[in-house]
């Protein structure tokens, strides 16, 4: 009878599915970007990928080991958040600070609150928010051999106009896993027929998002109003969501198991908050980007959107 029981944290939901199998499809997915990310800005982000996933692999390995704990590797766990952060990088960012945000999401983010299960954000998007923060410099600086100047969501973001053909294919700057939405989509629809994620939290994400854009964005109902332009253009609204990490953060990471709310109420709602967000970062704030940020602040609050959403349980709340 012993043998038979299993204490686990929760929500105690089983699949057939394992969380190495769950693991495996992801990184699977994220290959379309990997892939062009090193086509489009050379072998240094391979390298970059490869150091940052190691590290992070090997942070885990060894907390499991100092710690006479049993080693987890095999979750596939540990891969997934050195790639994703790995994506999360400029292309020519120095290797050691590569290494330090591997061991900073194992460690600090994952490792030190119990590890998968227990960690109450998203650790590659922590580990990148602790390098913005820590090393903005470098975390900034997205300029490589193939492409010089601002990124478009900067130059959009200064009033100038961009390619919107050249954000959708990828053939711009940015992180290494974020420039391709073509190759983002390919994964994230991979992910859709596999039925690891589905499209509420990504799709409440884009359209609040895109809400958010066509009432304060440049061409919204807001600035129309005071007459600082005229109403709605397509391809602004095109070049916000294929820009930055939009649609690696919607699809990829707010869609993480677990930091996103579990009822479907609450995945809707974590949805709309991470659109509204990510507008006010990108449109009021001094930064082009917010994705991370707002991803993170959305982590924050899951625990109070499970509490608010969660339906009660047989004979509770009657009157």
């Amino acid at each position: 009878m012993k043998d038979k029981m299993e204490v686990s944290s929760n929500p105690h939901i089983r699949d057939k599915m394992t969380t190495s199998q769950i693991m495996g499809c992801v990184v699977i997915a994220l290959l379309p970007a990997t892939i062009f990310g090193i086509w489009n800005f050379g072998l240094y982000s391979l390298l970059l990928i490869l150091v940052t996933v190691g590290a992070a692999v090997l942070t885990e390995f060894l907390f499991c080991k100092i710690c006479h704990k049993p080693v987890t590797l095999k979750d596939g766990s540990a891969v997934v958040t050195g790639l994703l952060l790995a994506l999360n990088l400029p292309p020519h960012l120095p290797l050691w600070i590569g290494i330090f945000g591997g061991v900073f999401a194992i460690l600090v983010v994952k490792m030190l609150f119990g590890g998968l299960g227990q960690n109450f954000m998203n650790p590659a998007l922590g580990a990148r928010c602790f390098l913005l923060i820590s090393f903005a410099r470098y975390m900034t600086d997205f300029t490589c051999d193939a492409y010089t100047g601002a990124t478009p969501l900067a130059v959009i973001k200064a009033g100038g106009s961009v390619n919107v053909l050249d954000m959708v294919i990828g053939r711009t700057g940015g992180t290494i896993g974020e420039t391709s939405a073509i190759a983002l989509l390919l994964g994230a629809c991979f992910l859709i027929a596999m039925g690891i994620i589905d499209l509420k939290i990504p799709g409440m994400y884009l359209l609040s998002f895109t809400a958010f854009l066509l009432i304060f964005g440049n061409y919204g109902l807001v600035p129309f109003l005071s007459g600082q332009s005229y109403f709605f253009d397509w391809s602004y609204i095109c070049s916000q969501i294929a820009g930055g990490g939009l649609i690696l953060g919607a699809f990829f990471m707010a869609t993480d198991y677990v930091t996103r709310p579990i009822t479907g109420k609450g995945q809707i709602l974590y949805g709309i908050f991470l659109g509204l967000l990510t507008g006010v970062f990108r449109i009021f704030g001094p930064g082009a980007e917010g994705v991370s940020y707002a991803i993170i602040i959305g982590n924050l609050i899951v625990p109070l959107i499970d509490k608010i959403t969660m339906p009660k349980a047989f004979g509770k709340g009657g009157h």
